[in-house]
This record gives C-alpha cells, structure tokens and sequence, in this order.
C-alpha cells in the first residue's frame, strides 16, 4: 500500500484512481547543519542528573551541623585527653565514609540505570530518522512525534496530521489541544494522539520545562515524613542540648574544682551523646542500600522518597494492558455483521492497519493477521484516542469508490439496547477483548462522525496474560494492600481477565460511565469494588484522588499515555520501561525489566527501609533523652560527671550503632504507619527517663560506697555497668520478634562488653574495673529493676498510645 498522506478529495475520480500524489516532506537539517550549530553550541546541553554528583554527596555527608559540633569537640580531646577519649571522632569518620561510599555506590546503579531507561527522541536529519539521545539535539532539528512522545524541547509544528497535545504537567489543563502546522510546542508536554513533526527553536537551559525536568530527576532525601520527621526531632534536640552542655560545662569547670583536663574530658562526655548524629547517616545509608538493591531487580528509583512511599501505600491501582496482560494480542476470530463480505472486511482491516505508522497492541494485531494487499489509499485519519476509545480513516478504493471506516469499542459506536451488544458481553464474559468495525456517512472532523455508524464486522482479540500477575495479585492480597483494576476497555471483558488471575471481587465489575461525579460518592463505589472498565484518562484521575480523600496511600501503574495524568497525581506512579516516554517522565519508579512481578519487590523494599528505621530510631533517641537527663541531674547535684568520652562511646557502639546496622538491614514485611516523630518518642522518652534514672541511681549509691583513691573510677565502673544493662534491655527489646540471628547480635555485643571487663589491657584502655563484689551486684540488681520498669512502661505505652 502507498505511504499514508491526507490529500484533498474534491472529487476527481481520475486522480483519486490514479497514482497517489507526490507529498513534501522536510528533509531536516543537513550534516553541515548539525555541525555548524554544535560548534556554536546551539545543542540540548541540559545535564541529565539522575542523582547527586559527588562533590554534593561527599559535602552533604560531611558538613553536617553535628559534624560541627563532634568535630570542634574532637579536637579539644584529642589536645587534653587520651586518645581513647577520642574515639568518638572515629567513629564519626567511619561513619561518614560508610554514608559517601554508599551513597556513591547507589549513584552508580542510579545513573547506569537512567541511561538504560532514557528515551531517545526520533530525530529527521538529511531526509533520514534516526534515534538520538536528548542531549544530541541541535537548534533547527526537526524532531518527529507519535502517540506517547515527550516533546524535549521548545519548538514549531512542522507537520500534523490530527496531532493532539496535553500540556496539562505545564498548564493543569486537562484537555488535549490540537496542533497545526505554525502552532507552538512546549517542553514538558506529549503526545496523546496523530503525529507529525516540529521544529526546535529553543534547546538547552532556554527550553520551558528545562529545569523542571532536571530538578525532577535529582537523587533526593527530601519531601518525606521520615526525613522531616528526624529534622523535626534534631531541632527540639538541638534547644535541649544548647542550655543543658552550657550547664554542665559551668558544673564540671566551676564548681568543681577538680583537674582542668579531667573537667573538660567529662564535660565532653557528657555532650558528644546527647547528639544523634548516626541517625540522619543511617537514614541516607539505608535509602542508598534500598537504591542499590531496587536496581540489581532493574527497578529505577527517579525520586528517592518514593521508597518510603511505597512502604506506606495500601492500594494499588493497576492498568490492565500491559500489567496483567503482555502487551502482544492475537486475533481469534472475524466475525461479519450482517450481509457484509468476509473478503471485503479483510481489506477495510488491511487498510486501517496500514493508515497508522504507529499502530497500537489492538491494530498490530489486526495488521499481523490481515496485511494490505491492495492499493488503497488513505486520503485522512484519526488516530486512537483514549478519550474517544475508537479511531477511523478515509480511504480512496481505487475503483473510483471512498468510503469512511470507524474502529473503536462497540459500547461506545452502537447504541445502548443494539442486538450486537448481547452478542459482544458473551465474547467479554469469556475474557476475549472485541473490536467493531463500522461505516460512517460522517467526515472525520465531525463531531458526530460515529452517530449512526453501520456495524460491518467484530475483531475478536485474544490478551495474553503475563504469568506472573496472578501471584503478584496474590502477593497484595497477601500484605492486606488493596488492588483496584482500572482499564479503558470493557468492564466484563476486564472483570473475566481478573477471574481468570482469580483476583477477589472479580465477579463484580463497574463500568465507568456509571460512577457518581461526587468525589465521596465515588469514593464509596471504589471502596466496594475492586474492577472498574471503560474509564477515562480524566476518571482515572479524579478515582485516585477519590481514593485519597478516604485516607489511602495510592500507588498507580500504567505504561500508555491515558494513564499519565493519574499518574502524576497518585502518592507513587510505576511506570514501565516499555511504556511512553510521558509515563517514564512523571513516574518516581520505573519497572525497566517491564515485569509487574517487581512491584512486590518494591514495596518489600520500602516497608523494610522505613520499618527498620523507625525501629532503630528509638535506640538513638533513647541515648539522647538519657544523655541529657544525666547532664541535667549531674549540674543539680553538683557531682562529677560519671562518664569519659570512651565509656560512652564502648556503650553507643555496642548497645546502638552496630545492633541499629544490622537491624536496618533486615527482612521487615510490616506497613509503614504514618506519625513517626510520635511512634520514636513514646518509646523513646521513657526508655530515655528509666536508663537516666538507673543509673544515676546507681552512681550516688557508689558514691557512698567508695571513699578515697581511686573512688571516681570505681564510681564510673559501677554507673557504666548499670547504663549498658539498661541500654542493652532497651535493644533487647527492640530486636523482638527474636530470630537467630538478632539473639545472636545481642548475645554478641554483650559477650564484648564482657570481654571489655576481664581483659586486663581493654579494662586499662577503657578505664573500666569493677571493684569488689557488692557494688557490682548492686548495679546488677539495678539494671533488673530497670528493665522490669522498661517493660512495664512500654506496655503500658502501647495500650496508652496505641500507634
């Protein structure tokens, strides 16, 4: 068949029976075009930054407010004190180092992953297409578009051929607008239907939705509650910690008239713990293993955050071409209407196919089981839209006669009440997908082009499932998050697929042109069903937003350009790699292997991040509240400060930072809840108050008990006994429900604080010896009855403050 062109028919039956005529078509720039322009650096330069670069990574781990302050108090111990007393400056690098190296490790996945998944915009140069990366367009190109193309830059429409934009990422307007030849393009916006070409006029950092783009596609740790939360947190930290260090430092220097040094040194240690500096690292460290990890399963994260959002999600929207069934269909059988001829509508099939260059999963079928083989010409076309569900061509026959062809959903171009249609819900119910072909008497522009269109034929289509998508559904129904099956086509057609994945609520499917406008009316029917068809991109919208006013955490998929807009507007959008350019551009994960099997994987991955922090959270607060309630109650007494820095950094590493490591890391299969400031310190807070109360307990008790040299030692030994028994209750409790490995992790940093008090060089180096026998079971017997406390407390806490 001829290549497609719209000609005018003014009614010349030699002409239209003729050879086709002969149709322009811009060649695009020339070789020495493109060269002349790169060498004045008129080329699409905006950098892809698909994460952090590595000057950012290393100063956002670096130059922290409490790096600061850890920093400036590193440095006076390391010029009064041992340098075991400076440990915790160690610490801190060690951390920070593991912060940049895994950060810059989940750049790497990051940014190889981008350009896997980077479209490539189809570029006419010297009358040749070709496929070109973003940053390789020149100003002048003539770039061609087809349904589901991103416009990448600013520019003109050359050529259109029913070409229908949406701008609505840059205007909000919904509604597609229509594009002529002259009409301007702008960056950020797609292609919903037709084709055509355009002219770029502004490329680089001049383009609209430049900076917009690049912003979007940053590796970021922001605009999440878990982030905000722990900012939230540091702050109040940060008032508490200001006046408590200035009276303790006044406590330790003035009052007491003890050694300069050995002021300092405990006035130092009763600062450095107060501050949860491993906290905000170990939050970045295990968002970048969660990066990391996503992308070994070709899973781009654009957005970070959206690892934690996934963890909080309880419904899942899925679109059914292309997440429960493979993108392939197979024609299974043509049926005729009517007298109509089987030869005839093979041909009308034939001819369709062959009118759109970019024919979707439905018409590639169509074309894989009837090519043209006659010389039909096509004189004008209507691309498919999802907004109209059908598509249409005109076509000369070659004989002299025309005709006008619709082929679209047969709900939407018969009449309700039409006898085919009881025919067709047969077909539907059986899961088979059914096309109509129709003659209409009405021109393509007209509005009213498929009013009293003549049924020919019904295209019976075959969806091949994807084998995954049944345990993928089960795997949802499983973790109590809801799947909601939201599909343009028809809704028994779309309710037989979900039967045959034996998803609940299958049975009972809505058709979309039936649901309420009412926001909390519709709300209700998707709360009680669970399969919905013949839904609008716009409906698709307003049911997630329908959804959000009831509280729920959305996650939508999609891979067409219909989904696009409820994409961009659900708590997660998941696109898939093969999906358009449009989908890939507003979703935060993008599923590269096109696999729906990911998604469990996915939001696996955000449930264990965000659990797991939340649960190592309260370890770290924990040691801030007890911190500065000893400060406060040391600067009341007016005693000595028990602890050097190097007892309170043996207790943060055993007690916090290796447990919280591994804790972090761990399988966690439990929906994130929202409150998390809330959730950390009602644990925290009398975690925090018990470990305070033991211990200085415990310290004034020794202080009766020991008199001369030596006696701050033993004071310190007996007080540090307690605090790390205390401290290893809070974690015991934290690691439940126990498995062998968090029994063994327990049982491990306890058997080296053991270590620590009978290997006669570690007691010397950590200045820690126990002395006598009383004491040391007095502090034991402390410790007991602070747990018991602890226990007590966090029980009553759940039943109190229920989470």
């Amino acid at each position: 068949m001829t290549q497609r062109a719209k000609i005018d028919t003014d009614g010349s039956e030699a002409q239209a029976a003729g050879p086709p005529p002969v149709v322009h078509r811009a060649a695009g720039l020339t070789s020495a075009e493109v060269a002349e322009r790169v060498a004045r650096g008129e080329v699409n330069d905006v950098p892809v930054r698909s994460s952090r670069s590595t000057t950012d990574i290393v100063r956002g781990n670096v130059f922290t407010r409490f790096n600061a302050i850890i920093g400036v108090l590193w440095v006076i111990m390391l010029v009064v004190a041992p340098i075991q007393d400076s440990l915790f400056g160690f610490v801190i690098i060690a951390n920070t180092g593991i912060g940049i190296i895994q950060e810059l490790r989940a750049k790497k996945t990051l940014d190889g992953l981008a350009v896997i998944g980077e479209a490539k915009p189809t570029v006419r140069r010297d009358g040749v297409t070709a496929e070109l990366s973003t940053s390789e367009i020149v100003l002048g190109d003539l770039i061609e578009l087809g349904p589901g193309d991103k416009v990448v830059v600013d520019g003109v429409v050359a050529e259109a051929d029913s070409l229908e934009i949406d701008e609505s990422l840059l205007t909000g307007e919904a509604d597609p607008v229509v594009k002529k030849a002259g009409d301007p393009m702008m960056s950020g916006s797609f292609v919903v239907a037709g084709g055509g070409s355009f002219t770029a006029t502004k490329v680089g950092r001049e383009a609209y939705a430049a900076q917009l783009a690049e912003e979007a596609s940053r590796f970021t740790l922001v605009h999440s509650e878990l982030r905000s939360g722990i900012s939230t947190i540091l702050k109040y930290v940060t008032w508490m910690m200001i006046p408590t260090a200035i009276g303790l430092v006044i406590s330790q220097l003035v009052v007491k008239d003890n050694d300069l040094k050995n002021s300092i040194a405990r006035t130092v240690g009763g600062i450095v713990p107060m501050i949860p500096e491993g906290l905000v690292l170990l939050t970045s460290v295990a968002f970048a293993i969660g990066v990391v990890r996503l992308g070994r399963k070709q899973c781009l994260v654009q957005e970070l955050p959206a690892i934690e959002g996934l963890a909080r999600v309880d419904v899942v929207c899925l679109d059914k071409t292309g997440t429960l069934t493979e993108g392939g269909m197979d024609v299974t059988e043509l049926r005729p209407l009517g007298d109509t001829d089987e030869t005839y509508v093979r041909k009308v099939l034939g001819a369709l196919g062959e009118s759109d260059p970019r024919p979707n999963a439905s018409l590639q079928a169509i074309i894989d089981a009837y090519p043209d083989t006659v010389e039909w010409r096509c004189t004008e076309a209507l691309p498919f839209s999802s907004a109209r569900k059908y598509s249409g061509a005109a076509f000369s026959e070659g004989d002299g006669e025309t005709s006008t062809w619709l082929l679209g959903a047969p709900d939407v171009l018969l009449p309700a009440g039409d006898p085919t249609l009881t025919e067709i819900d047969h077909l539907n119910e059986q899961g088979l997908r059914v096309l109509l072909l129709a003659r209409t008497a009405h021109e393509l522009d007209d509005p009213e082009v498929a009013a009293d269109a003549h049924p020919a034929a019904l295209v019976v289509l075959e969806q091949r499932l994807r084998p995954d998508a049944s345990d993928t559904l089960a795997y949802f129904a499983d973790q109590n998050v809801a799947t909601k099956i939201i599909s343009g086509d028809n809704a028994v057609s779309v309710g037989a697929v979900a039967g045959k994945l034996d998803m609940a609520g299958a049975e009972n499917t809505v058709d979309a042109r039936t649901l309420p406008t009412d926001r909390e009316e519709m709300a209700k029917v998707l709360d009680e069903n669970a399969v919905f068809g013949r839904v609008t991109p716009q409906q698709k919208r307003d049911m997630v937003a329908a959804l959000q006013s009831h509280g729920h955490t959305v996650a939508m998929t999609g891979d067409g350009v219909n989904d696009v807009l409820a994409l961009k507007d659900a708590d997660i959008g998941v696109s898939m790699g093969s999906g358009s350019e449009a989908t890939r551009a507003v979703a935060q994960i993008v599923l590269l292997n096109n696999s729906f099997a990911t998604l469990p994987s996915v939001v696996a991955e955000g449930r264990r991040v965000i659990g797991n922090i939340t649960r190592v959270a309260t370890l770290f607060l924990t040691k801030t509240v007890y911190s500065v309630l000893l400060a406060v109650l040391v600067v009341c007494s007016q005693v000595e400060y028990p602890f050097l820095p190097r007892h309170l950094t043996l207790l943060s590493t055993l007690t916090i930072g290796v447990p919280a490591f591994f804790l972090a890391l761990a399988p966690n299969k439990e929906r994130a809840k929202p409150n998390f400031v809330r959730r950390v310190m009602r644990y925290a807070i009398p975690g925090g108050v018990i470990a305070a109360a033991a211990t200085f307990t415990t310290y004034l008790l020794a202080r009766h008990h020991y008199k001369g040299t030596g006696a701050l030692e033993a004071e310190t030994s007996a007080a540090t006994l307690t605090l790390f028994l205390v401290s290893m209750w809070v974690l015991a409790i934290i690691a439940r429900p126990y498995t062998w490995w968090r029994l063994a992790l327990v049982a491990t940093m306890g058997g080296a604080f053991l270590l620590v008090l009978v290997v006669p060089w570690l007691q010397d180096f950590f200045a820690l010896k126990l002395v006598g026998v009383t004491m040391p079971w007095t502090a034991v017997a402390v410790a007991a009855g602070g747990g018991l406390l602890l226990e007590t407390a966090w029980h009553w806490v759940d039943r109190r403050f229920p989470a």
